[in-house]
């Protein structure tokens, strides 16, 4: 029996690379979309990459653009896909108020792009649709569930609720079978370093190491539900393995704030945040998501999935990671010096 073939837009990322990884251990041949650009950014999927490589996988990088319909269908001609996994966009939430065009554009458009090429091309693989917890925005309901309302508080938030209600409309115009999951933060030592645990976990392996005295950031009162990325993928696999597609919330159903994360990450390099951390305005959102708490019981009654990793060990395996990281390039340049 030939391998599963499965495509994943933002292979490159951190959910991109976890996926991919995943689905190589479970024996599907991969294909991924990459931008062209004047330097390379495949670090995450690089390692992956060698390692399956010397193991006989196969994993194929196309260049393409969500923005780019004709390079879609094309890659989807010659990959053939049984699962395509739209994992790209715009991802960053206050980025997305400074570009909200090429926002709307890329995260939201570029899904409906995808699934009409799958609709001409492959109607019968199957769809994942990467949808996020920031649609729920001004929360409506505690914890937030499949029929909680959603209210988007940002470009990106609105972006990803028209992806989310086109892959249900393509599902039900077209019988594609097409789902949703509706992920709740989830990080990783792979987590972009812009993003607000990987920046504190990398400054705190820089404090720890002396090469950096000072940390800003917005709001520490934020709560958020906090999972890792690597249980996150397992349930978008999941969701594809059903016989019929539905849209499930993927969470952990606990809910910390920045500060609770700031006061972990620093108590595992033996350092106190509080003399630290400073506030500084910019990184505040024109409008805010004070709470996010995902009830994820009918992922774990339909899927049989559930997290495993909690919150502080969490934050302990990025701390841990960034410090291991950062002592590796110090001994580098060292021994290049």
């Amino acid at each position: 029996m030939p391998a599963r073939r499965a495509l994943i837009t933002g292979i490159t990322g951190q959910d991109g690379s976890y996926l991919a990884e995943l689905l190589l251990s479970k024996g599907y041949e991969i294909h991924g979309i990459i931008r062209r650009s004047s330097s390379f950014n495949t670090e995450r999927i690089d390692p992956i990459y060698k390692d399956r490589h010397e193991k006989g996988a196969k994993i194929t990088l196309h260049h393409g653009d969500l923005s780019d319909p004709s390079s879609l269908i094309k890659i989807l001609g010659e990959a053939q896909p049984d699962e395509i996994y739209n994992l790209a966009a715009q991802s960053h939430v206050r980025v997305s108020f400074d570009i909200p065009e090429f926002t709307a554009d890329v995260t939201g458009i570029g899904t409906v792009r995808l699934l009409d090429a799958m609709r001409q091309v492959t109607p019968k693989a199957r769809f994942y649709q990467a949808s996020s917890s920031e649609m729920y925005g001004l929360v409506q309901e505690v914890p937030q569930k499949e029929t909680t309302a959603f209210y988007p508080r940002s470009p990106y938030a609105v972006a990803k609720l028209y992806s989310h209600w086109i892959t249900v409309n393509y599902r039900e115009s077209y019988g594609l079978h097409a789902s949703s999951g509706i992920l709740f933060n989830h990080e990783s030592p792979r987590r972009g370093e812009t993003f607000v645990t990987r920046k504190i976990t990398r400054a705190v392996a820089r404090i720890k190491a002396g090469l950096q005295e000072k940390l800003f950031l917005g709001n520490l009162e934020s709560k958020r539900d906090w999972g890792y990325a690597p249980e996150y993928v397992e349930a978008m696999w999941r969701m594809l393995q059903q016989d019929k597609p539905d849209d499930y919330v993927v969470a952990t159903g606990e809910t910390h704030t920045v500060q609770k994360f700031l006061d972990v990450a620093f108590a595992r390099a033996g350092l106190d945040s509080k003399k630290h951390v400073s506030f500084d305005e910019r990184y505040l959102r024109p409008a805010e998501v004070d709470l996010l708490i995902g009830d994820a019981s009918k992922a774990k009654r339909k899927l049989g999935w559930e997290p495993k990793v909690k919150f502080k060990q969490l934050a302990e395996i990025m701390v841990d990671a960034d410090i291991g990281q950062l002592q590796k390039e110090m001994e580098g340049r060292h021994i290049r010096s």
